[in-house]
């Protein structure tokens, strides 16, 4: 049996489908690619998982309708050098957890119930969603809190499993976490999406879990704690994800160090190529794409590290600029800077009309389709959030913003409204221009 009949089966479905053409008005199409537009959030997070797997089905690219998910599903095939040129989206599984009262849970239901309305990827390139969460977070796994109390993502524990906010444990004796994570990629791979997920190496930020003891804070100098960072990794990479995005990068091996923000040691330079050599190879892919934040500038330093991408280098504003790096770089096939629209620490107050021009110029702005630089988002850059919160401020912290204790209420607070929905159809329009390039 299959990862995703498994999992409709855990959640009492039935594993055969019929088409129901009320998934149609919401469909938007470009060239042999669909997915949904013009949409807030709450109305497909508001479903239940089959009803999104039956819109999977329906606007996939072969235009085939299957009615039963197919057994065999591969990652989109661009090449080992795919993450070169990437597009990456943050999504932010714990914010679209379900919130029951105090209690966050089923975050990666959430992010299945969102893929139909992800851009699919492009003719040249590809469209990567990396999760901001995937650890236990050590400030209060599987619980929402207050706004401004501390709820950090930044803060994560190995060696216990994966997250209480992520992972559906009320079925996790009919499906293990690990088949949830193979579920979540094949759905994605055959929406024509490549996976990835947020990680962290500030030393202070990472918790190992004992049996029975107190946990103990992460040491870089110790062997056994390099060893299970590599094994936890390669576990997940295995479950199909091909990228990961590697908080605080930049300062690997105590580069410029007067502006590091993180707390705790970082791995030696020469540590880490041996860390990402090695994820490579106990993985056994040969495709992996290890994004570095803020890593560029010294490019040979990243690129001999063993990154693929870096983050914030290039100013996102003007389309020329970024025009002519991507001429200046073509010829960096392993290794390139990339352009933001936002990334982690954004703070909102970027107007619609400013995040739609920064999303025009990471998806045109180059001579030809193969010279593109990667770029990265957030989930606010495809569905904007409310007035009041931002993505910083959900990365900090885990509030819940229903008003009645209920998961729905909460999605559908959490988002713009109808504002929200017209900046939608404006993206799925930008990336419906690149779709065939």
């Amino acid at each position: 049996m299959n990862y995703v009949n498994k999992l409709l089966n855990a959640l009492g479905e039935s594993i055969y489908f019929k088409p129901d053409r009320q998934v149609n008005d919401k469909i938007f199409s470009a060239k042999n690619r669909k997915w949904l537009a013009g949409i807030v959030p709450s109305e497909l997070l508001k479903k239940n998982v089959k009803q999104a797997i039956l819109t999977l089905l329906m606007i996939n690219q072969s235009q085939n309708f299957y009615r039963e998910f197919p057994k065999n599903i591969l990652t989109p095939k661009y090449g080992d050098k795919w993450g070169r040129i990437a597009n990456y989206i943050e999504i932010n599984n714990r914010s679209i957890a379900e919130m029951h009262g105090n209690e966050c849970k089923n975050g990666i239901l959430s992010t299945i119930k969102l893929l139909p309305a992800i851009p699919p990827s492009a003719k040249s390139w590809a469209n990567c969603i990396i999760l901001s969460q995937i650890f236990p977070n050590i400030y209060g796994d599987g619980l929402n809190k207050p706004p401004y109390e501390e709820n950090s993502l930044y803060g994560i524990k190995l060696n216990c499993g994966y997250s209480r906010n992520i992972i559906n444990f009320e079925i996790a004796n009919k499906i293990s976490p690990t088949e949830q994570f193979h579920a979540f990629n094949n759905l994605a791979h055959f929406h024509g999406l490549k996976t990835g997920f947020r990680t962290v190496i500030s030393a202070n930020q990472i918790k190992i879990a004992i049996p029975n003891e107190t946990d103990v804070t992460f040491n870089w100098r110790n062997y056994k704690h390099q060893e299970l960072f590599i094994e936890e990794h390669v576990k997940l990479i295995k479950t199909g994800f091909e990228c990961i995005f590697i908080d605080s990068a930049k300062h690997i091996g105590g580069y410029d160090m007067q502006n590091y923000t993180g707390v705790g040691a970082l791995p030696d330079y020469d540590q880490m190529q041996y860390i990402l050599h090695e994820i490579r190879a106990r993985s056994g892919k040969t495709t992996l794409s290890f994004v570095g934040e803020k890593s560029s500038g010294d490019f040979q330093r990243y690129k001999n590290l063993g990154l693929t991408a870096g983050t914030g280098f290039i100013p996102p504003d003007d389309y020329n600029s970024v025009k002519e790096y991507a001429i200046k770089f073509k010829y960096l096939r392993d290794y390139a800077p990339g352009v933001e629209v936002s990334n982690d620490n954004d703070e909102g107050g970027r107007s619609y009309k400013h995040r739609l021009h920064r999303i025009n110029n990471v998806l045109f702005a180059y001579e030809f389709p193969s010279d593109k630089l990667p770029s990265f988002m957030q989930t606010e850059d495809i569905f904007p959030l409310r007035y009041d919160t931002n993505t910083h401020h959900l990365m900090m912290s885990n509030p819940s913003y229903s008003d009645d204790g209920l998961p729905i209420s909460h999605w559908q607070n959490l988002f713009a409204k109808e504002d929200g929905r017209a900046y939608n159809l404006e993206v799925a329009r930008l990336f419906g221009h690149a779709l065939n390039l």
